[in-house]
C-alpha cells in the first residue's frame, strides 16, 4: 500500500441494538456518530431496533449488500444476558472475521474494568467489503473502543495498515438497489 497524506472518508451505518433505549437515550449510538462525523467521515444511516436476531441480521445484511455502506458500527448486545443476540445475528455475515478487534478490545477494557471485560463479546468481521464492528451498548465501551481502535483503523493516513483501502474497493462494485425489481422480460401476471 503506497503511504498517503491524504484522508480518504468512508461511509458510515451505526446500529443501536437495544430493548430499553428510546432515540433520546441512545448515548452510545450518538456518540459513535458524533466521533465518526467529527473524524471526516459520512454517516449515511443510523437505526435503533430491540435485540432481535432476526431483525438485526436483516439490517445488517441490507447494509452490507449496499455498495455505499462500507463501515458498519454495533453498539450493544455483546454481553451475556439472555436477551443479548447481535454475535448471534452478525457472525454468519461475515465472509472473514477481525480476531484481533475483539481481542484488541479486551485487553483495553481490561484496564477499565478488570476481569469482567472477559463478559465482553465485541467482534468485528468483513463481509462484502464491508467492515462490521459490534461494541459493548455502554458509551465508555463505544469510547474505548473509537478512541483507541476504530478511529485509526478507519483512517487512511494510519500505518503501518488500515481497512480503508479494503473498503475503497467496494465502491467499484456496479451499485444495486434491493427494492429494485428485476424485468425478467416474461409477464407473471398471465401465469
Amino acid at each position: 500500500m503506497a503511504k498517503s497524506d491524504t484522508f480518504v472518508p468512508l461511509n458510515v451505518a451505526i446500529l443501536t441494538v437495544s430493548d430499553s433505549r428510546g432515540p433520546a437515550e441512545d448515548t452510545s449510538g450518538q456518540y459513535l456518530t458524533d466521533q465518526a462525523n467529527a473524524a471526516g467521515h459520512r454517516v449515511l444511516e443510523r437505526r435503533l431496533l430491540p435485540d432481535d436476531i432476526y431483525l438485526i441480521r436483516a439490517l445488517i445484511a441490507r447494509w452490507i449488500a449496499d455498495n455505499r455502506i462500507q463501515v458498519v458500527m454495533i453498539t450493544g448486545g455483546t454481553g451475556f444476558h439472555e436477551r443479548d443476540s447481535t454475535p448471534e445475528a452478525v457472525k454468519p455475515l461475515f465472509d472473514k472475521e477481525i480476531d484481533g478487534f475483539g481481542e484488541e478490545f479486551r485487553r483495553l477494557s481490561a484496564d477499565d474494568i478488570g476481569s469482567s471485560t472477559i463478559q465482553s463479546r465485541a467482534l468485528g468481521g468483513l463481509s462484502n467489503n464491508t467492515v462490521v464492528f459490534c461494541l459493548p451498548g455502554s458509551t465508555g465501551a463505544c469510547t474505548l473502543g473509537w478512541d483507541k481502535i476504530l478511529k485509526e483503523q478507519l483512517d487512511s493516513r494510519h500505518r503501518p495498515c488500515n481497512f480503508s483501502a479494503l473498503v475503497n474497493r467496494k465502491s467499484e462494485k456496479p451499485v444495486y438497489r434491493l427494492d429494485e425489481r428485476l424485468d425478467t422480460g416474461s409477464d407473471h401476471a398471465s401465469h
